[in-house]
């Protein structure tokens, strides 16, 4: 048996404790959580993106959740995200009919996230837009920001929020790749920190 010698710091391997959490990969992740739009819609869109730390380093361990309202702008009323096997408690995953808004998908090892989901319809005032959620070691307390879509001009320039955060604007809007895919990068600090909500 190999002994370690805890009277140096730098033999002692780090633990948990010695690491800042939390720790999003139990419990957490559920297969699918990517796919939001039902299966084979025609006007699903894919929005992609990376998670970066305030160096501009991608977070391989980090979580995303998206919420948005279906294209006519109604925020969906039905279960089916998580739906679970009353027999066994197992996951069942989505019932790949409805549309329930939500999706959760951590980042891969490169620190990149996508979904697949249906274009938001705009909600009084705002453009259309998808609510996110980040979480990421070393975020004591989550994130929320806003994904807007580009396409609409006249609805983005009216938008109350974007008319707040000024030259920032650009943080909160993706760029479209064509074929229905946008790119979000959520830059968690530092130069080009996207703009994040604070909720009361």
């Amino acid at each position: 048996m190999t002994k370690i010698d805890t009277s140096r710091p730098e033999s002692v391997l780090p633990t948990p404790s010695h690491t800042v959490g939390p720790f999003y990969g139990y419990a957490l992740p559920f297969r699918g959580g990517e796919e939001i739009a039902p299966l084979g819609h025609p006007d699903t869109i894919t929005i992609h993106g990376y998670v970066l730390d305030g160096e501009g380093e991608p977070l391989p361990d980090a979580f995303v959740e998206l919420w948005g309202p279906d294209p006519q702008g109604n925020v969906p009323q039905v279960d089916g995200s998580m739906r679970r096997d009353p027999a066994t408690g197992g996951h069942l995953g989505r019932n790949g009919v409805e549309f329930t808004g939500w999706g959760r998908m951590q980042t891969d090892a490169n620190g990149h996230w996508y979904a697949r989901t249906l274009r938001p319809g705009a909600r009084g005032r705002s453009a259309p837009y998808v609510s996110a959620c980040v979480f990421a070691r070393g975020l004591l307390v989550h994130l929320f920001t806003r994904i807007y879509l580009p396409g609409d001009d006249a609805a983005l320039a009216a938008d109350p929020l974007l008319a707040q955060v000024g030259d920032r604007r650009d943080t909160l809007i993706a760029q479209d790749e064509g074929n229905g895919t946008y790119r979000f990068d959520i830059r968690l600090q530092g130069e080009g920190e996207t703009v994040f909500l604070e909720f009361q």
